[in-house]
């Protein structure tokens, strides 16, 4: 990914992915890191409508930072080489150490084409040593609910690859989210900022400077708001991002049109609130808790959240890029 990374200036997160797409089958699944593309390309058919799709997945190694939310108790039994007892923080490692598999209690659901009922199966076995691992897109094969899914799927790429997904991930997870510094380009040399209030200040003047300057609502620019965006679309669009804790948007209210709607993932599960704007003596402002917090345009809403939860059940962390390419 990082060539596509550099080539498309994105800011380079570790949550952009590559996925292969087979349209004819309705079915993709995301290129490994570790994968060559070429590979992925030679194996297609001339004759087929096959793609590759560039897009953010913030799912993508999470199951490493926090795998109890991947592998819920009532779904796992560990093996028995540990005794039952492995510690929750080391489950992953403990899976990639053993010699055998992890077993995922919970029925999938299998439906031939041709078919209008569906067959509950309670035990599924697959050999993955020479095949990959698709998520169906037109519903031949489903869990009772998003976690199951999940569940499933995660222990399919860790029983394939895990090792190599490992080595990916500690890459990805060695990047600290507290590495920015605050920076100082006002000058004829840049500088880091070392005083915490100073850093305050000087944030605080240039949010101030930028939204003097701007002659359209502010929001607009913003890469989490997506405007017209049905609530059907958002909710297809955070699950292709990952749905993990955090992953949220924006978008304009299609009930209300003076309106807006933070649409937001917490534990596997894509929750709506209505932003309101709130009047005071002439001045405009918006809120989530009935006019409790206020904030003058969203951007302030949002940098708030994103550091306090408030009303909301989590922080705002990822938000959903636009663009898939």
């Amino acid at each position: 990914c990082q060539l596509f990374v550099l080539k498309n200036h994105c800011i380079d997160d570790h949550s952009w992915t590559l996925f292969e797409h087979l349209s004819h089958v309705g079915i993709e699944r995301t290129i490994e890191d570790h994968e060559s593309v070429m590979e992925v390309l030679s194996g297609w058919a001339m004759d087929t409508d096959s793609r590759l799709y560039f897009r953010k997945n913030y799912a993508k190694y999470e199951f490493f930072r926090k795998p109890l939310d991947f592998f819920p108790d009532h779904m796992l039994s560990i093996s028995t080489e540990t005794n039952g007892s492995a510690d929750h923080s080391e489950l992953i490692q403990t899976f990639l150490k053993s010699s055998t598999c992890p077993e995922i209690h919970g029925y999938l659901h299998a439906k031939e084409q041709s078919r209008k009922s569906w067959k509950k199966h309670l035990q599924f076995f697959a050999d993955f040593s020479d095949s990959d691992v698709y998520t169906v897109k037109n519903n031949l094969l489903c869990a009772d609910d998003e976690q199951t899914r999940t569940c499933w799927i995660t222990a399919m790429r860790l029983l394939k690859v895990g090792l190599l997904m490992n080595n990916s991930a500690q890459v990805s997870l060695s990047i600290s989210e507290n590495s920015l510094v605050a920076m100082d380009f006002s000058g004829q040399k840049s500088r880091v900022i070392e005083n915490p209030c100073e850093a305050l200040s000087v944030a605080v003047e240039e949010g101030l400077s930028w939204r003097r300057k701007s002659c359209h609502p502010i929001h607009l620019t913003q890469p989490w708001f997506h405007g017209k965006l049905a609530r059907e679309e958002a909710q297809r669009l955070i699950t292709q991002q990952g749905l993990i804790d955090g992953v949220f948007l924006l978008r304009d209210s299609q009930s209300n049109p003076k309106t807006f709607v933070l649409s937001l993932c917490h534990t596997q599960k894509i929750k709506h609130f209505q932003i309101l704007p709130v009047d005071d003596e002439g001045d405009l402002f918006y809120s989530l808790d009935d006019g409790l917090t206020r904030f003058t345009d969203l951007i302030q809403l949002v940098e708030f959240y994103q550091l306090n939860r408030g009303v909301l059940p989590c922080k705002l962390k990822h938000h959903c890029a636009q663009i898939a390419l």
